[in-house]
């Protein structure tokens, strides 16, 4: 039988290499994803699945955030390391796991903070010409009343070039520089529109 000396030897060797494991394995994944993120392999943070692969962090699903890979990872190495430290300092078992749940629960809402920050830096760089219907917009090479012309129309925080047709009825030519209406999508790079 294992002396009582022992046993306490034997029980906090455990428990430190129980915390230390933690540590190690969340370290290892936040080492995997920051060399495959220098690899150009972003975007594997995959756990949360709540869309496209993409950390939703607004609204109803920011609690996905908190099961992200990167704050799981967080989550363990510092409930780990906090633990190994105070088993290595000699606190008795409660105020050991109340440290680490704390440096843990704290780093991850620091990650979280941090991801939904990167998330509204998130911005998508396809063009949506359905949404230039009804707004107003320059003519750049004539409308005749028959055929197509050009107009140019801010969307999107940039200017765009395209083709553009009278509204049926209309009977004369639209000059270049006036203002039109944009009436109705005919295709994506088509569009119907009214004099102003």
């Amino acid at each position: 039988m294992l002396q009582p000396s022992l046993m306490a030897f034997a029980v906090d060797w455990s428990r430190e290499m129980m915390f230390l494991i933690c540590a190690v394995i969340g370290g290892a994944v936040i080492s995997i994803q920051t060399l495959l993120l220098l690899l150009g392999f972003g975007g594997l943070d995959d756990l949360d699945g709540v869309t496209d692969g993409h950390i939703e962090l607004e609204g109803s699903e920011s609690a996905f955030g908190f099961l992200s890979v990167r704050a799981v990872a967080a989550f363990l190495t510092f409930f780990g390391l906090a633990g190994w430290g105070a088993t290595s300092a000699g606190w008795a078992l409660g105020p050991t796991i109340g440290v680490s749940l704390a440096a843990g629960l704290a780093i991850m809402l620091v990650v979280v903070y941090i991801l939904s920050l990167q998330k509204r830096l998130y911005s998508e760089g396809n063009l949506h010409p359905e949404r230039i219907v009804g707004e107003t917009a320059k003519v750049y090479l004539r409308i005749p009343a028959v055929g197509k012309g050009k107009i140019t129309v801010s969307i999107q925080g940039r200017s765009e070039q395209y083709d553009a047709s009278s509204a049926a009825g209309a009977e004369v030519e639209i000059p270049t520089g006036a203002e039109v209406r944009i009436v109705r999508m005919i295709t994506p790079g088509s569009f119907e529109v009214e004099a102003l």
